[in-house]
């Protein structure tokens, strides 16, 4: 009750029967059970019964007063609440405070308890529980009263219920005497309560109007649970107490007695009134059909009395016929009863037709599996049978069709197999009852021999048996079965394990009960299973001996072991002995199995004499029934019968013939027999090498006896149970003989060898060879994998198996046999016997070799895709050692961590040295095969195998130390004995690339193995000698510089610095390293001539354009330490007293030192100046640092200007040191502080050096000045600036302005004239021209040689970083370069820049010029750039920070210019170059963005202007689509934005043309932003993309957009709980609509990544949608992907429609309609705005309200209020408003304002259009101006167009008048 309608059925807490309430009784008294026990159940509160009236609410506290009010409403929610007040409220009072509220509480509660729903019902009993708690002994006036229902409440049908009723009743009275004193007490009231319960009916049990359903619930309720009440009642209180504890109940005694009469009184009362409880009976409700069970149960039990002769007559048909009851609720309490009955009352059955009334429904009850009640019905059976009167019917037949329809149950039962169980247990127990109790439905001996064969017959034989076989000829029909594919497998094997346990327990029952029964038995199977074996159809042949065996292996399994006799002797003996001839003559696989199985269940000694009993021969003597066959006799009669009949012959029954023979090994004449096998087998010389087949199936048949033999208890005491046990020396010298011939390398030999050697799976390493065989077959074995090893096509496994030679084995390389086949017989073997391996742990030699010859060969099939055909004698050769290789490869697998540990850890060990000088040899001998794949497989390999190895750490060092010995080409650069530096000057310039190429291969496998295993592994294992004694190998890999896949400052530089970071004591590796260096350095000096017209000397970041490989190394390395704060002040002040130690050699300068010290100085001179600052105790003290910076700058103002330098000189080297000295900073702070730590005397020596510079009388023309002095001049401009800048002069900064002016505008000349010459050679070339000859001459003139690009780079990096100055002056409003006033910079830095922009165009341009003739002729040119990287870098750099006036300067040079191309041609050529290079591309995207040139950026040369005149201003004639002339897109947007087609969609995510095409729609998206809104120009601009736009670019962009990450936790988040990856394109949407621009994403979208490209898509959808709203709407309202759109919008929905929402309505609320008579006002919080227009006397209210999904959904709009104005206007001007606003492309501010104008035409008195019924159109925004020359009517023209394209007719719409 209070759960959905229909049935309430009795919940299985509740007891249904009252033999539950009595186990619920204490030891010391049978009242003890009231109160508790889990009962549920239900009461009804009648006034009658109660003493109190309902009382006023008198002397209440008012809150409680109020909450007892609302208990009586008839809502369930209202009394839950109030309930749960109450009870909070009644929990804090105590005792006396509660008295005021029982007598009403107890008026409520006898209502509650009958409630319809459970949860007020629960909720009352806790509420219950708190009354009783707080009011104790004062509940005592009031328990009469209440008992009734309460006692009922313990019986609600709901547990929770229940439950919550029995808690407060044990809560009034906690202990069970107490309860049981309560009970006999109130025994009177509770028997009146129950009483009045059972006498209602559904119609009078409610006073309230209710659904006939509830009341129908309502009423099972009531009766079942007053049903039980009184049953549980009776039992406590009619049971006689126990006699030993009598003397605690005396003080009891009066008032139990009492209650006692009252009870039986009371019950008779009852019985009597409700007749026998039959209505109750036979009642629908199974609830009260159980308790009525239950209740009678109690009554038969308790109060036997009230059944008389006539009550007896009249409950018997209704008890005895109970089978017909379907609800397995009902059968538990059903059978109480019904055996309870019979037991009591036996003749009961005689007032009842038996047959109909019982033995129908009884037969149907069984057929249907007891109707769900197995677990309860089966084991009740034979209780009935015990009961039911034996003359009541005739035994054959009755117990035939007892278990026909007991069986047929099983069908029912297939689902469980537990039910199956209980119905087989239930059949074995009813069968032997019937057989041992045939006396009592029979008369002397033969009836009852006669009815216990009939039972055999009938139900064993043809239905049990029967169906264990599943035979259905000459038997009874079988049972009906569940079909296979309804029936589980498992469930089938089940039952029959079980049914065949059940036929053996019958059996063995029979046997004790009279063997002859028995025999009757075997008699009939033997001879249906004999004449079976006669029928033709092989295949129930087949099926009926598996089942046979499957009997045998039951009877082993539960009779044999129990030491029965029967099974042999009765029945597989007989059937055995005659069965035999047949199965020898047949071949029958099932049969000969048969015969195995009945050998292991009952063994050889006694199975075979049964076999031979019927076989003449003169050799063979008869054996004595019952007594084991002699050795001799057994074994003569196995070497004559069965080993040539399991042996001889080769067909489908061999393999069951050799498991019959080994199961025929006895264990007294095992060794015996075993070698007369193998000698018969090996002496079969007729059959060629097929014995090597049958020895081969022989031994695997062997393995598994072995097993066999080894389980159970004996274990290893059996004879056979141990590989030894099967040895044998024909085995051994087969095997051997096999492996040492080469005629033997056969697939057949290599399966014989697997069988013997064991070891195919690991738990099958079973051998039958002795150890020192088995030694000589693995040297075998491993002799044919080196001789494959040595014929490889790569070089280096020559070298290896050389090695393993000498390490393993004498090796015969001079053998013709072919590799191929040897080798795969090897592997073969190999693989068939790889676990037998850990077997040779004791020969550590053999077994290493074996193992790595293996991984050897798994190597070369991990390199075969590196290896070309050439390599090869042929494609077959290839092929063919290719499948050896692969075949090995699989072996391989099998090496896994548990193969690795049950290997000797000296094995292991020796395995690794052997791998690793093998990894050794194959990086640096194989030359040929690609560097970078070979040296990543080698070291994944190595990695692989040592982890597998799981080898000592100090072991693990070693083998890292052996693979870095010194060889003849490793290593390149210094001596690992005496770390000095190696000089290759003497070596061949071939020699010394081919070492160094291998060098470099070499580091690149060393490196990949630090990165997957640590750098520690080669460092640390040298700790005694400390790391000092390693610090080589770091310089060897520091001065290799770069490698195959990475290089130093990637990869290396960094692991070093992290374990440096990680070991405090790598110090003195660190100062080792430096010295080598160093050292090495000073060695290699003259080979470090610094080329300064290709490089800028900024030291630092410039690292990889120093030549020489120590001086590199080593200022990488300063740099990074100092980075990284490895090195700080201390060290560089060492390093710089070493390095200036090394300078000077007595009075004599070291040129080397001289030559590399600028080098290390830029490095270390911020850490040295920090140091000496800080040290500082006098404000002119000069310390040694300043000292030695004065020298140098004395030093170089000793030399003439740069302009007179000639070259030879070595002033070039005293001045790069100086300016080393002087590093210089974009960074203010930096700046700052290096300004700071420079004395005054520095800053006047370094003014004069810049000042002499101007001082050239005798200097030559500029063209004659050597390159190197412009780069030393430019720089020390830099320097000057950046440190003298404020003592500047005029004449000083003319200076710097005229040679930067002067070394870019050289270089713009070059570029300029390179350009025209691309223009003139190309539009020069004729067709006839080959494109190659064409692309080679296009090639000569783009290639500089002139020095004017790299002076020009110098030049630009000294302008560059002067800009930044001159910021951080403005910025910071500081003192800096004070002396350049802006009047004098602006201007030259305008034309500075002017200059730069050309480069940058003239680049462009020469692309553009080259692209019109071809792909790879752009290709060409844009390779120039990548040339000279850095120049265009800083050409990049400087476009973006241009000013728009000289942007538009040099434009119009480049338009003047007059090439084929014009500048933004040559901007879009930069953007798509085929070479691109980042920073020129963004360049080129921010110059097209912004103005001046984004005006020209998307519309083509020629159309008519983007006028800016306003919609508002020009009424005079249409727009966009009627202008004479039509818009086109620039030929370079028009292809990514019109032309786009499906292969977009099918291009990689970063793929070039995705690119473009973004950065396409990107710019023309914020070009349509940027133009004013309700202008002409984006008017017709947004037309022109929605009609000619491809909505693919939307496809593509959610192609980017991942959200497949959103669908993912769809279900599981709202939709802003997104993943990060979605998350960042999220941001980047909102962004661009927040802002209307995408230049902030395109900004960081180089380098090309696919998460950039996702943020770039995101940032175009969200310009999109601000600008494009309706155009993205049509797309998405037109895609059929239900499940992307809806994730679609619910990304739009979520990160877009709020910010596109928020912005629209900002601007509505800014717009400025200028008008009384309209006015606006917005809701944030509904996302609505309200337009009201007013005109004269009328006025209308629109409501546009945007959906959260806005654009994606269209907006809403609504009329709410309309004065004056009809209906048709109302909904015309109401449609007007929808079309502006959902067909609007731009923000709604502009669709509100056309409508309101179109609104102000209208009371104008202008006409509207007949077609669209809108003045102004809602697309275009033009007005009617087409006439009819007829009606004089007006349209738009595109309305009008559209009207004839549809209607096929060029009539007007109205008066269809010719157009």
């Amino acid at each position: 009750m209070g759960k959905p309608k229909g049935d309430a059925l009795r919940s299985k807490a509740r007891p249904s029967s009252s033999s539950l309430a009595a186990s619920l009784l204490p030891s010391a008294s049978a009242a003890a059970a009231v109160g508790f026990g889990g009962y549920v159940g239900s009461s009804r509160f009648e006034t009658s019964i109660s003493n109190e009236d309902s009382a006023p609410f008198l002397d209440l506290d008012s809150e409680v007063s109020q909450h007892l009010q609302r208990l009586p409403r008839k809502d369930p929610t209202t009394k839950i609440k109030a309930l749960a007040s109450l009870s909070e409220l009644i929990k804090q009072k105590k005792g006396k405070e509660l008295l005021p509220i029982i007598p009403q509480w107890t008026f409520e509660y006898k209502k509650l308890i009958l409630d319809y729903n459970r949860d007020v019902r629960r909720a009352t009993h806790d509420v219950m529980t708190n009354v009783v708690t707080g009011a104790g002994r004062d509940l005592a006036p009031h328990l009469k009263s209440i008992m009734g229902p309460w006692w009922f409440s313990q019986f609600d049908l709901a547990s929770e219920v229940s439950q919550a009723a029995k808690s407060s009743l044990q809560a009034a009275f906690p202990s069970q005497d107490k309860r049981l004193h309560a009970l006999n007490l109130c025994s009177t009231e509770i028997f009146a309560y129950l009483e009045e319960n059972l006498k209602l009916t559904p119609q009078n049990l409610s006073d309230k109007a209710l659904a006939s359903d509830e009341l129908e619930e309502m009423y099972q309720q009531m009766i079942s649970s007053s049903l039980v009440a009184l049953a549980t009642l009776l039992d406590i209180l009619l049971r006689e107490p126990d006699k030993a504890s009598s003397a605690n109940v005396n003080s009891e005694s009066k008032l139990a007695s009492k209650a006692r009469a009252l009870a039986i009184s009371a019950a008779e009362k009852l019985f009597s009134f409700h007749k026998c409880f039959l209505n109750f009976l036979k009642s629908g409700s199974p609830s009260i059909r159980s308790a009525t069970y239950s209740l009678l149960s109690s009554f038969i039990k308790n109060v036997p009395e009230v059944f008389g002769e006539d009550n007896i007559r009249c409950l018997a048909p209704a008890l005895l016929g109970v089978f017909r009851e379907n609800n397995p609720t009902c059968h538990s309490s059903m059978w109480e009863a019904v055996l309870l009955f019979t037991r009591k009352y036996p003749q009961s059955w005689v007032y009842l037709n038996v047959h109909k009334s019982v033995l129908n429904h009884l037969w149907q009850f069984l057929r249907n599996g007891c109707y769900g009640s197995p677990r309860v019905s089966y084991p009740a059976l034979i209780l009935f049978l015990e009961v039911m009167p034996t003359q009541s019917v005739e035994a054959d037949k009755f117990f035939v069709n007892f278990f026909k329809n007991l069986l047929a149950g099983r069908s029912i039962c297939d689902s469980s197999s537990t039910d199956q169980l209980s119905l087989l247990r239930a059949t074995t127990e009813c069968f032997l009852w019937g057989l041992h109790n045939a006396s009592k439905y029979c008369d002397g001996p033969n009836p009852i021999h006669d009815l216990q064969v009939d039972l055999i017959d009938k139900v064993l034989v043809k239905i049990l048996w029967a169906d264990f076989f599943e035979l259905s000829k000459g038997s009874i029909p079988p049972i009906q079965r569940k079909s296979a594919e309804t029936l589980g497998m498992g469930n089938s094997f089940s039952y029959l394990q079980e049914l065949g346990r059940c036929i053996i327990e019958i059996l063995s029952g029979i046997n004790l009960l009279e063997q002859n029964l028995l025999s009757f038995f075997c008699k009939s199977v033997q001879e249906s299973f004999l004449d079976m074996l006669q029928q033709g159809n092989l295949e129930i042949v087949s099926g009926s001996v598996r089942k046979m065996i499957d009997f045998l292996l039951l009877l082993e399994r539960y009779s044999v072991l129990e030491g029965e006799s029967w099974p042999l002797d009765q029945f597989t003996g007989p059937l055995l002995s005659k069965a035999f001839p047949w199965i020898k003559s047949s071949e029958l696989v099932d049969g000969v199995k048969l015969l195995s199985v009945s050998v292991s269940v009952f063994g050889p000694r006694k199975i075979v004499p049964i076999l031979i009993d019927d076989i003449e021969t003169s050799t063979l003597l008869s054996v004595e029934k019952g007594r084991d066959m002699s050795p001799e006799k057994f074994i003569k009669v196995f070497q004559e019968i069965f080993i040539p009949w399991c042996m001889d012959v080769c067909d489908s029954s061999t393999a069951a013939r050799q498991d019959l023979l080994l199961s025929l090994l006895d264990d007294e004449c095992f060794t015996q027999q075993w070698d007369d096998v193998i000698s018969y087998v090996s002496n079969q010389r007729h059959q060629g090498c097929n014995n090597l087949a049958a020895m081969k199936v022989l031994l695997e048949k062997a393995r598994g006896e072995i097993t066999k033999r080894g389980s159970g208890q004996e274990l290893n005491q059996r004879v056979g149970s141990r590989p030894e046990h099967w040895h044998h020396k024909l085995i051994d010298s087969t095997a051997i003989s096999l492996v040492r011939s080469s005629l033997g390398t056969t697939t057949s030999a290599a399966q014989f060898l697997c069988s013997v050697l064991g070891g195919s799976t690991e738990d099958s390493s079973i051998s039958f060879v002795s150890r020192s065989s088995l030694v000589l077959i693995y040297r075998g074995i491993l002799e044919k994998l080196l001789s494959f090893i040595k014929l490889s096509p790569l070089c280096s496994f020559n070298d290896i198996c050389s090695s393993l030679i000498v390490e393993g084995i004498e090796f015969d390389s001079s053998s013709t046999v072919d590799e191929i086949v040897v080798a795969k017989f090897a592997a073969e073997v190999i693989d068939g016997s790889f676990f037998s391996l850990k077997a040779l742990n004791q020969d550590a030699t053999l077994l290493s070799t074996i193992l790595s010859s293996i991984l050897i060969i798994d190597l070369e099939s991990r390199m075969t895709s590196l290896v070309d055909d050439t390599q090869y004698e042929s494609k077959e050769k290839r092929k063919d050692r290719n499948l050896v290789c692969d075949f090995i490869h699989a072996v391989c697998s099998k090496m896994d961590n548990q193969f690795w540990r049950s290997i000797d850890y000296d094995v292991r060990k020796s395995s690794a040295s052997i791998l690793v000088q093998s990894l050794r040899s194959v990086v640096l001998l194989e030359d040929d095969l690609q560097p970078c794949e070979l040296t990543l497989l080698c070291a994944s390999r190595m990695t692989e195998v040592l982890e597998y190895l799981s080898l000592d750490q100090s072991d693990e060092e070693n083998i890292c130390a052996l693979l870095v010995l010194e060889s003849d080409v490793w290593p390149m650069w210094v001596s690992p004995s005496t770390s000095a530096s190696i000089n290759t000057h003497g070596m061949p310039v071939h020699l010394c690339e081919l070492k160094k190429s291998k060098s470099e291969r070499f580091v690149s496998f060393i490196n990949n193995l630090i990165m997957k295993m640590g750098i520690h592994r080669f460092l640390v294992g040298h700790k005694d000698d400390g790391f000092a004694s390693q610090a080589w190998f770091s310089v060897e890999i520091l001065c290799t510089w770069e490698w195959p896949g990475s290089n130093v400052q990637t990869s290396f530089l960094p692991t070093l610095v992290s374990f440096c970071k990680s070991e405090p004591s790598s110090g003195g590796l660190l100062n080792s390293i430096f010295d080598i260096l160093l050292n090495g350095a000073l060695v290699h000096g003259e080979d470090e001539t610094v080329s300064l017209g290709n490089m800028w000397i900024d030291f630092k970041n410039n690292i990889e354009d120093i030549v020489e490989p120590f001086l590199r190394a080593l200022v990488s390395l300063l740099h990074t330490l100092f980075k990284e704060d490895l090195w700080r002040e201390e060290n560089a002040m060492g390093a710089f007293e070493m390095l200036t130690d090394k300078l000077y050699i007595g009075e004599e300068t070291s040129t080397n030192c001289l030559r590399i010290i600028p080098f290390i100085m830029s490095t270390m001179i911020s850490p040295l100046r920090t140091k000496i600052k800080s040290g500082v105790s006098g404000k002119d003290a000069l310390l040694p640092l300043e000292v030695l910076l004065i020298n140098w700058l004395e030093k170089s103002l000793s030399f003439p200007p740069l302009v007179l330098w000639q070259s030879g000189e070595d002033m070039q080297d005293w001045f790069q040191l100086v300016i080393s000295c002087y590093p210089v900073s974009e960074k203010a702070e930096e700046a700052k502080e290096l300004q700071r730590h420079m004395s005054n005397e520095e800053r006047t020596l370094l003014l004069d050096l810049f000042r002499k510079q101007k001082q050239d009388p005798g200097a030559s023309s500029v063209v004659t000045q050597l390159p190197a002095a412009q780069i030393l001049l430019a720089r020390l401009i830099v320097i000057a600036v950046s440190y003298c800048g404020n003592d500047f002069n005029e004449d000083d900064w003319d200076f710097v302005f005229s040679n930067l002016k002067r070394l870019i505008q050289s270089a713009v000349v070059v570029m300029e004239e390179t350009s025209e010459n691309v223009n003139d050679f190309i539009n020069g070339v004729s067709s006839i021209e080959k494109e190659n000859d064409t692309l080679e001459g296009l090639g000569h003139i783009v290639f500089i040689s002139d020095a004017s690009v790299n002076n020009a780079q110098n030049a630009l990096s000294a302008f560059s970083l002067l800009i930044a100055l001159v910021k951080h002056k403005s910025i910071e409003g500081e003192d800096n370069l004070k002396s350049l006033a802006d009047e004098t910079w602006d201007p030259v830095k305008d034309r500075i820049l002017e200059g730069v922009l050309r480069l940058f165009f003239c680049t462009g341009l020469a692309e553009a010029i080259a692209a019109s003739y071809s792909p790879e002729a752009a290709s060409i040119v844009a390779s120039f750039r990548v040339d000279h990287l850095q120049f265009w870098e800083l050409v990049a750099q400087l476009v973006v920070d241009s000013s728009p006036r000289a942007r538009d300067r040099a434009v119009r040079a480049v338009e003047f210019w007059g090439l084929s191309k014009g500048a933004i041609n040559s901007l879009y050529a930069i953007m798509y170059s085929s070479n691109p290079i980042p920073s020129l591309q963004l360049a080129a995207y921010v110059v097209l963005s912004t103005e001046p040139i984004s005006r020209l950026a998307i519309v083509a040369d020629g159309n008519a202007p983007l006028n800016d005149e306003s919609l508002n201003d020009q009424d005079s004639g249409d727009t966009g689509v009627t202008s004479k002339e039509k818009l086109r897109l620039r030929d370079e947007v028009s292809c990514m934005v019109e032309k786009l087609n499906h292969e977009l969609l099918d291009t990689d995510l970063t793929a070039p043309e995705r690119v473009q095409t973004f950065l396409a729609w990107s710019l023309l998206l914020s070009h349509v932003n940027s133009l004013p809104s309700l202008t002409q120009g984006r008017e017709r601009l947004v037309q022109y993309i929605e009609k000619t736009a491809n909505p693919l670019i939307l496809d593509s962009l959610f192609q980017h957009i991942p959200l497949e990450l959103y669908m993912a936790q769809s279900l599981k988040k709202k939709d802003g709980d997104i993943p990060t990856e979605l998350s960042v394109v999220a941001s980047a949407a909102t962004h661009a609509i927040m802002t209307g621009s995408s230049l902030s994403t395109v900004e960081s979208l180089w380098p090309i990544e696919t998460g950039k490209m996702a943020s770039l898509a995101g940032a175009i959808y969200g310009l999109m949608l601000r600008v494009l709203p309706a155009y993205v709407r049509g797309w998405f309202s037109e895609m059929r992907d239900r499940s992307a759109s809806s994730l679609i919008e619910a990304f739009t929905r979520s990160w877009c429609s709020p910010s596109l929402i928020k912005n629209e309505l900002s601007q509505i609320k800014k717009a400025d309609f200028n008008d009384e008579s309209f006015s606006v006002s917005i809701s944030k919080a509904a996302n609505e705005v309200v337009a009201t227009y007013t005109k004269d006397e009328t006025g209308m209210d629109l409501v546009i309200r945007l959906p959260v999904s806005y654009p994606l959904r269209p907006v809403d709009v609504n009329c709410t209020k309309s004065i004056g104005i009809s209906e048709a206007k109302q909904r015309k001007w109401l449609m007007s408003m929808q079309l502006f606003v959902r067909n609007q492309n731009g923000a709604l501010a502009e669709a509100i304002r056309i409508w309101k104008r179109n609104s102000d035409k209208e009371f104008e008195g202008v006409e509207d259009c007949p077609i669209c019924y809108s003045v102004i159109h809602t697309v275009n925004h033009s007005l009617p101006r087409r006439a009819c020359v007829t009606c004089k009517y007006r349209f738009h023209k595109a309305c009008l167009d559209k009207w004839f394209l549809t209607s096929n007719k060029k009539l007007c719409p109205l008066c269809q008048s010719p157009c």
